[in-house]
């Protein structure tokens, strides 16, 4: 049986990894979050492994990158012979349940082709105990039909605006209230689960599906936030000038649609103005405040119970969310605003008193998530696993051997919802791009597209490509070498450590 620790691991949804107070968004009105940095450890250069939701929720449950563990997209299935955090945690005893989602697709080669799971977006990872299941909302829009809601003929429409529609970014509030929100019923999900849980030792994700969009949110978070405070889009001066830097973001400037965004949403997602912009970026930030309203009603649970000294919490997230920079929207393509997460880090044990409302500069990454919950339940972490504990940080000892740059993928394959693949005429398995990038440069590798290099230091905002220029050559041999050289040194390796030997089956871990 495991010690009695508990782990609450939460998991919110299209979150960009700057917008916390700690890390300088002091215009976000966020007291819990504030409050579990202040207790913890911040991790200001954390980055998921590849977006959109599928790809990245695989890389923080497997540990892989993408290039391992090839669920490359969402509806992409996830194979079957790769353990996750849910089977190891079982191993150790723990049962561990689940409120959200992982938008997981089956194994196909071990699933009848007529499982419902094949009809949507994705379902749960295998191994989780679901306490709170959102990925066809059917409980949920049953649960709001439950308090006495009626609900619309199309149930999705309890996200349009209130009264008339404007088609698009609006300070409207939701039709659906506050205390029927999706933030409302993951809260109210968990912390039954916890109640029910008697003092024994428990595992948590606690899913949120906002700040995703809808970009609507219900009074009062409507008006929380004034869009004259939120900062300015960084992007071109135009779309088309924007689009002429690469194919594939020409591909996204001209086909991202805003009704993919707002229930009630026409045109272009880059047709939107900076005032567009700015409203939504203001709607944005009120389901942020919706959600920490709700985490310190689970954090106070935990207090009042006295599990709150028994638990390591950590707060991150899938991907991030291009919120109008560089005229898009969503989670796609190469730039930092779809990659960089946030990662705080709460743990109750002594040895991490020393780290308490610290920061952490260094690069790390998404695959990093589930060895550092392993490692801290004191449970071995398998070999196929990429990333590395983040446990030294949190102790004050940051290992001297560090990545000194973070890697991160993507895969434009046609997919129901979107088709660059077709539009672009590239061969469905050249479909891809990989990036390098330390805090002076960023390489942008494709399968068979020209590559992209930014000086960061020069472009922060990655506007001008040096890929041709004559005076960077040498500079981006030097990270396509290193990104080689993570390539070689990363590719998968789950049985790499056994041998046969006259002796009989070695086994190395390193």
């Amino acid at each position: 049986m495991p010690a009695a620790k508990n782990v609450l691991l939460i998991v919110v949804d299209q979150w960009r990894g700057l917008m916390l107070p700690k890390l300088g968004a002091d215009y976000l009105k966020l007291p819990n979050l504030d409050r579990l940095c202040a207790e913890g450890v911040t991790f200001r250069n954390h980055f998921t492994q590849c977006v959109p939701c599928g790809p990245a929720r695989a890389s923080l449950m497997t540990g892989m990158y993408m290039m391992n563990h090839r669920a490359v997209q969402n509806t992409i299935p996830l194979d079957s012979r790769f353990t996750n955090l849910a089977h190891e945690l079982r191993r150790g005893g723990y049962d561990p349940a689940l409120v959200g989602y992982t938008t997981t697709t089956p194994d196909p080669r071990k699933t009848a082709p007529n499982d419902p799971r094949f009809f949507v977006l994705g379902d749960i990872m295998d191994g989780f105990h679901s306490v709170g299941a959102f990925e066809n909302r059917d409980a949920y829009f049953g649960w709001v039909a439950s308090q006495g809601f009626k609900l619309p003929d199309i149930r999705e429409d309890i996200w349009r605006p209130q009264g008339a529609s404007i088609g698009g970014a609006t300070a409207q509030p939701a039709v659906i209230p506050k205390e029927l929100s999706d933030t409302a019923w993951f809260t109210e999900r968990g912390l039954s689960y916890l109640q029910g849980r008697a003092g024994r030792p428990w595992f948590l994700h606690l899913g949120y599906y906002r700040p995703h969009p809808p970009f609507i949110a219900s009074e009062p978070y409507n008006t929380m936030y004034k869009p004259e405070d939120m900062p300015k889009p960084v992007r071109a001066a135009s779309p088309a000038e924007e689009a002429r830097q690469n194919a594939l973001l020409a591909y996204y400037v001209n086909h991202i649609n805003q009704a993919s965004f707002f229930q009630d949403g026409h045109a272009l997602g880059s047709a939107m103005t900076e005032a567009e912009v700015a409203q939504m970026r203001a709607t944005y930030c009120g389901l942020m405040s919706e959600i920490d309203d709700h985490l310190g009603r689970v954090f106070d649970y935990l207090e009042k119970t006295g599990q709150w000294d028994d638990t390591l919490i950590v707060f991150t997230c899938d991907h991030g969310e291009q919120s109008g920079d560089h005229h898009l929207l969503g989670k796609i393509g190469y730039f930092d605003e779809s990659y960089r997460i946030p990662m705080i880090i709460r743990d109750p044990r002594q040895e991490a008193n020393g780290t308490r409302g610290t920061i952490v500069e260094k690069f790390t990454e998404t695959v990093d998530t589930t060895p550092t919950i392993l490692e801290w339940l004191g449970l071995p972490i398998p070999r196929q696993v990429d990333g590395r504990s983040l446990l030294p940080f949190v102790e004050g000892e940051a290992p001297s051997d560090w990545r000194t740059e973070v890697h991160y993928e993507y895969d434009f394959r046609d997919v129901h919802y979107s088709k660059p693949e077709s539009s672009l005429g590239v061969p469905m398995d050249k479909c891809g791009l990989a990036v390098v990038q330390d805090e002076n440069f960023k390489y942008v590798h494709f399968a068979a597209l020209p590559p992209l290099f930014f000086d960061l230091k020069a472009d922060p905002g990655q506007f001008v490509n040096r890929a041709t220029d004559p005076a960077y050559a040498t500079r981006m041999g030097e990270y396509a070498a290193k990104m080689l050289n993570w390539r070689l040194g990363f590719a998968e390796r789950t049985l790499t450590g056994y041998r046969a030997t006259p002796k009989g089956l070695e086994v190395r871990a390193a």
